[in-house]
């Protein structure tokens, strides 16, 4: 994977390369971005420049075999962790190795995929995926082997938030003290949900999302799209590569994420001294929860941050709002000023409760009807 295909993070891609360069790669590192920041693309560029021994800041002139390798993403001394759960493949004790060749799959397709778009390819929506503890013996045992090509090892360990305590803490030793030549690139959307005791150990390396120009440029040249076409996109992708190619394709999760919202909050407006809505935000709590975990709380992340544009739009902030609704008779700036100061907070603090017991295998339908009828009572809040 060619540097100068990574988008943007120009300082990060000179940092890195001088680093190895120098002769001073770090034995552990976090990448830490949000979404479509380019995390997992760069971290692969990183590991085939170490690998490589490529110079000049780009992965060419190097060991030329080694680079043939990573078009496949298949060099034998680069080693791949991430989150994974039962399936049809992998009845009972799922680990990385399983799923390698969907994993390349996505890489090819995807480098800025999420953690959604994963569960998608495995087929495994209503199941949560983590790097448990059968995960960390297999790293322990692939890291204790000498390099296949008497180099550097690198171990990738993508979404590494979603690693388990049992896990960490059998990694621990060998993250702070690896064998001779092995590097451990972690990569996390989410900083604060891995441990203490595996953060410290790393030197941590935060992505910014992408500049809009970039997401422009690219949008262009990719997808052959008209500039005022690729401006709209690139402003409502919010500096989220991954979400701006689902836009040129209609294919965004967040259409359907934006029908099932303002039906949820049109029946929550309604629900007030009417019977008939409160059924309507039952049977919609129903549908929702027929869906996978990974779906309902990837939608309620969806529902926070539509309750945060419309915050910003209600407080005259209007360069700060990429959302733009395409549901028939819904406007933004109708729904913002039922959204402010004297309930942001409550709904925030409700919708991000419902996730936390979603995550712990609650029962969603009970979850998400407790849900709307708070929403109910919060909508029709005065502000202050």
């Amino acid at each position: 994977m060619l540097f100068e295909n990574i988008l943007g993070q120009n300082h990060i891609k000179n940092h890195l390369t001088q680093s190895v360069d120098n002769g001073r790669i770090p034995h552990a590192q976090l990448f830490v971005g949000p979404e479509g920041s380019g995390t997992l693309p760069m971290a692969i560029a990183y590991a085939q420049y170490i690998l490589c021994s490529n110079s000049n800041g780009e992965n060419i002139n190097g060991n030329e075999a080694c680079n043939l390798k990573f078009k496949s993403f298949s060099h034998p001394d680069l080693h791949f962790a991430f989150p994974v759960t039962t399936s049809d493949k992998a009845k009972s004790h799922p680990v990385s190795s399983h799923y390698l060749e969907e994993w390349r799959q996505l890489i090819k397709d995807q480098p800025y995929g999420n953690l959604f778009d994963w569960y998608k390819i495995l087929d495994v929506d209503n199941k949560q995926g983590q790097i448990g503890v059968d995960e960390a013996q297999d790293i322990v045992k692939s890291l204790s082997l000498k390099a296949y090509e008497g180099g550097f090892k690198v171990m990738l360990i993508w979404m590494a938030e979603k690693m388990n305590t049992a896990a960490a803490n059998k990694l621990l030793k060998l993250i702070e003290e690896p064998p001779n030549k092995t590097v451990f690139i972690l990569i996390a959307e989410d900083e604060e949900q891995i441990i203490n005791t595996i953060r410290s150990r790393c030197q941590v390396l935060h992505f910014p999302p992408l500049a809009e120009q970039v997401i422009i440029a690219s949008l262009i040249n990719e997808y052959n799209l008209e500039a005022a076409v690729a401006k709209k996109i690139a402003h409502q992708s919010n500096g989220n590569y991954n979400k701006a190619c689902d836009l040129v394709y209609q294919d965004s999760e967040d259409i359907q994420f934006e029908t099932w919202f303002i039906f949820w909050i049109r029946s929550a407006f309604k629900a007030k001294g009417n019977k008939a809505a409160i059924h309507d935000l039952i049977s919609w709590s129903d549908d929702i929860s027929k869906t996978g975990r990974e779906t309902q709380k990837q939608f309620l992340n969806f529902c926070l941050d539509f309750f945060r544009q419309a915050l910003l739009l209600n407080y005259n902030t209007k360069d700060l709002v990429f959302f733009e609704p395409k549901t028939e008779k819904f406007k933004l700036e109708n729904f913002a000023p039922y959204v402010h100061g004297n309930n942001i907070m409550e709904i925030s603090n409700d919708i991000q409760d419902a996730i936390y017991h979603i995550e712990r295998n609650g029962n969603a339908k009970i979850i998400l009807t407790d849900l709307s009828i708070k929403l109910t009572r919060l909508l029709h809040k005065k502000p202050d």
